[in-house]
Formats: C-alpha cells, structure tokens, sequence
C-alpha cells in the first residue's frame, strides 16, 4: 500500500477567519494541566501507585513472559467492534486526565481527527482501535493487573532514560542495576531501528502485534502510531533517539501529530456511540477481517 504523506495541515476558517480546526484546551476534565503526574488531584493516588508496580515489575525477562503468554493469540476470536464495547467496563488508573469508559476516548479521539482530515479514514480508525489492547483488563482476556498495560511504555533491556514519568520509582526494578542492562545502550546497538527493541509490556505492543497476526491492512503509519503512541518519553521528550533508524523518522511526525488529538481530545462531553457506530464499522470492515484472533 502508498505510505501517506503527511499534509501541511491547514485548518477552515469560519466568515469571521477563526480557526475551525482542533483546538487543544487549557486543561483536562478534572480542571488540572494534561499528564500533570505530580499535581494534587483525586486520581493522585491511584496513578502512582499504578507506576510504582509498573516500574518495579516491567524487566527485560517478566517481558519475555508476558509475550510468551499472550503472543499465542489463544484468547478467542472476535470483531473489533465488539471488542471496543468490551472497553465500556474498563477505566484506565494511569491516566490523569479521565476516567470515563475507554470507548468513550477512542471515539473523542477519532472523531476530533476526522474533523481536521477527513480524507485519511485510516487515520480516523487508527483512532479508534489505538487503546483497544486493554482489552488485556477484561476479565474475558484474563484480567491482566493494571500495570502490566496501561501507562507510559519504555524500552527495557538499556537504561531507564531519566526523563520517564516518576522514574525514581526505577530503584525499585532489578535491571536497575543488573550491568547487562544499564550501560550504554544495554543490550541494543545504535541506529538499531525501534523494532529492534523490546519495549515494556502494555497495550501498545499487544494491539500492534493483533494487527500484525491478523493482517490488518492499514498503512504502515498506522502500525507505528499503536506500537508507540506511549512511548511519550521518545516522542514529547526526545528520549532514545540514538536508536533510531530513517524509517522511525520518517514515521514519527505522524506519531507526533496523532499524539496531539489522543492527549487533548479527552473530555468529560460524551459521545453518541450508536450514531458514530455505522462509520466505523464500514472502516473496520476495509481494514480488518470480520474476526480477529485475539
């Protein structure tokens, strides 16, 4: 399939000449800056707590055994669709800036991408399917623990860049201080490529290996944003550049440009799901069988 390229994006202006495009706001649906992790709040508590288990736990081998678990795709067979509905019983604890249903973000997401392109159906269900890996919270997919999906996600394998959210919680993992993994570029080589490294298991890496095992056909940007839409201390803060290759640069502005609508789309405003519904299904249906192994 031809790679889109991505457009110098001009927004429609209105008679008066406002802009009419995406318009990031001044905060989140709890009146607090967006991804402010350290800011007094009700979901305080909660968030750290779901980082302090994250960066204690997520080594290179408990990796290795959570992709030895689920990259069987011995789950069950099942619709997109029906899988996001699967995401109304879910509400993600790392995430300062909403706890309504997941399928409710998906959809704000979506839809606020649509608005600015309306061209890129691809990029309108990328969207939508972006956060459907935790689905890994369900009790159908076995009830994974909270930290073993949701969160920021980080290569594991070569040091714990500084700049992660709530990195000092890093003393409290073992490859911390293994030599094999916090020298250098631990077990990597420069200019390896993105994947080439094993990142921290989470949502991102099961939806994008899903997509692999069931052949989606969506374009290669697609592939890219799912596999590392939070890998926020790459793409926000310019972590782990030294491992790049020509393909993640010329991926990652796609990437960058999705990260603005999934972060500050979120609202408490909900969505019409029935109606947006018949939209999505026609896009899920071009790109991906009726049934995915899961």
């Amino acid at each position: 399939m031809e790679m889109p390229i991505l457009p110098v994006h001009s927004h429609h202006c209105d008679e008066g000449g406002q802009e009419l495009g995406f318009v990031v706001p001044e905060s989140n649906a709890f009146d607090k800056d967006f991804r402010s992790y350290y800011t007094e709040g009700e979901r305080k508590s909660v968030v750290e707590e779901t980082y302090r288990k994250n960066h204690a736990y997520q080594t290179f081998e408990s990796v290795q055994r959570m992709r030895e678990k689920h990259l069987c795709f011995n789950k069950g067979e099942m619709g997109i669709w029906e899988c996001a509905e699967l995401l109304n019983d879910i509400v993600d604890e790392s995430d300062p800036d909403l706890d309504v249903p997941q399928i409710e973000h998906l959809l704000q997401t979506a839809e606020a991408i649509r608005k600015d392109y309306p061209d890129q159906d691809w990029f309108h269900l990328t969207a939508f399917i972006h956060d459907l890996g935790k689905v890994l919270l369900h009790p159908k997919f076995g009830q994974s623990p909270q930290w073993a999906v949701v969160g920021d996600t980080f290569p594991v394998g070569c040091p714990f860049d500084k700049s992660i959210v709530h990195h000092q919680m890093f003393l409290n993992n073992p490859d911390t201080w293994d030599p094999k993994y916090n020298t250098g570029t631990g077990i990597y080589q420069e200019g390896c490529g993105f994947e080439k490294l094993f990142m921290s298991w989470g949502h991102d890496e099961y939806m994008y290996q899903v997509m692999k095992e069931n052949k989606s056909t969506l374009p290669p940007q697609a592939y890219f944003i799912i596999h590392y839409h939070s890998f926020y201390v790459m793409h926000q803060e310019g972590a782990y550049m030294h491992f790049m290759n020509d393909l993640d640069r010329q991926m990652l502005p796609w990437l960058q440009e999705f990260n603005k609508y999934d972060l500050y789309s979120k609202s408490t405003v909900r969505t019409d799901v029935e109606k947006l519904k018949p939209y999505y299904q026609s896009l899920i249906h071009k790109y991906f069988p009726e049934k995915l192994r899961w």
